[in-house]
């Protein structure tokens, strides 16, 4: 056991009582909350002018935008409610105006309006376009005046800028570019340009991909229609095909592969667009006398009025009615080729015609011995049925373009406009 001396323990009690008392001194300086003053301050506030800015608002005058799309169904009443407006004067103009009525009177067209505050016609805008192929489009403009509602009829030329697009085919060609909201004529020159390496009918298989780079031609901003394809790629299973439209100043244009190579075919895969081959070339059970009997064409089914095009160039040699065969065009491509189709619902040509590759010989039907609406498809050589689907593949188009000056330049063009449709396709399925 270790002992201390009695002046070293008292050393030590002494600090401890010594801490403790610090301590407690520490303790009680803080002062006691409720016996402190209290004081109150005060500050005025400027108050908002509130009754200023009211009365300041109501000396503006609101104007309300609205924009609608005609229906066939419509009445001048029908449409200006739909935009909001109540306004029995424009209801009267907008019935007696030549120019408002034919401007009107069409459904599909985009009206963009303005109003007042109390609900009064200001101006309505519409444009658009008396022909498909128009390079130019009308905008029609009703204003109210002091004197009254004017309308101004002006034709400006289109704009062409650039879209890009592109989809993943489920089912077919023209559902994937339908669900993108691709116009139908960007898909029928889709179906056009790759016809010579892709048999949309047979061989376009589910997940096949494709970009599209085309233009858009707008009035005042609003897209109107569409107009050529600039490149394209389409990626069926594992090969990849693209295209370039490619055209030298005063030269004919056409579109070609990236590396130069022409894509046209001296025939066209099929010469019906969108359709299913319901029947091909050789021995098959005739529909409706049930023998076996030689096929010597390829049957596209296809809706009465499809159009049915020439797979090629050449003169009408026949058109008029053959017996079971209905209403028939034969098409002369050389001396010793020619093409047969037959069931139209209607002729579009007659005889001695010199016809172009994809112009419309008649419409499909099921004239003659048919058991539905299709079109009956033949291609002879010197007299001699020849299955079509191995001869629509010959290709003599012109020479590659890839030497030509500026083709490279487009081809790189076209490279980076594809890439970047294939991106917001990719973002656009995700």
């Amino acid at each position: 056991m270790t002992t201390y001396p009695r002046h070293f323990m008292a050393v030590v009690g002494f600090v401890l009582l010594g801490g403790g008392g610090g301590a407690f001194a520490v303790a009680n300086l803080g002062p006691d909350a409720a016996l402190l003053p209290v004081r109150i301050v005060s500050t005025p506030l400027e108050t908002l002018q509130l009754q200023e800015q009211a009365t300041s608002l109501d000396l503006k005058a609101m104007q309300l935008f609205r924009s609608e799309i005609t229906r066939s169904s419509d009445t001048p009443e029908s449409l200006l409610r739909r935009l909001a407006i109540v306004d029995p004067e424009a209801v009267t103009f907008l019935r007696k105006n030549a120019l408002a009525k034919d401007g009107l009177v069409r459904a599909g067209r985009n009206i963009s309006a303005q109003a007042n505050e109390r609900q009064q016609l200001l101006s309505l805008t519409t444009r658009w376009l008396r022909n498909e192929t128009d390079t130019v489009f009308q905008r029609l403009t009703i204003k109210r005046t002091p004197e009254g509602f004017t309308a101004i009829l002006e034709t400006a030329p289109l704009v062409a800028n650039t879209q890009y697009s592109g989809a993943v085919v489920e089912t077919s060609l023209f559902a994937a570019a339908d669900e993108a909201r691709i116009p139908d004529s960007v898909t029928s020159q889709l179906s056009d340009i790759f016809s010579s390496q892709i048999d949309f009918h047979r061989s376009l298989r589910k997940g096949s991909r494709f970009s599209v780079v085309y233009e858009a031609l707008e009035a005042d901003g609003e897209p109107l229609r569409a107009g050529k394809v600039l490149s394209a790629e389409m990626v069926n299973g594992s090969k990849s095909f693209q295209a370039v439209w490619f055209q030298e100043p005063g030269q004919k244009g056409d579109y070609y592969s990236l590396d130069g190579k022409s894509l046209k075919n001296t025939f066209l895969a099929a010469p019906v667009r969108f359709s299913r081959m319901s029947s091909g070339f050789g021995m098959r059970l005739h529909p409706l006398f049930q023998t076996n009997r030689a096929h010597l064409g390829v049957d596209y089914a296809a809706p009465t009025g499809t159009p049915a095009m020439s797979v090629a160039d050449g003169v009408v040699e026949f058109a008029g009615h053959q017996s079971g065969y209905g209403n028939v065009v034969i098409v002369k491509h050389s001396p010793s080729q020619s093409t047969f189709y037959a069931h139209l619902n209607q002729i579009n040509v007659s005889k001695g015609k010199s016809i172009k590759q994809g112009e419309t010989v008649g419409t499909v039907g099921s004239t003659g011995w048919a058991t539905g609406p299709h079109l009956h498809f033949e291609f002879r050589i010197n007299g001699l049925h020849v299955d079509p689907l191995t001869l629509a593949r010959q290709n003599s188009g012109p020479a590659s373009v890839a030497t030509r000056p500026g083709f490279n330049k487009m081809a790189d063009l076209a490279r980076t406009q594809l890439a970047s449709a294939g991106q917001l396709r990719e973002s656009n399925v995700q």
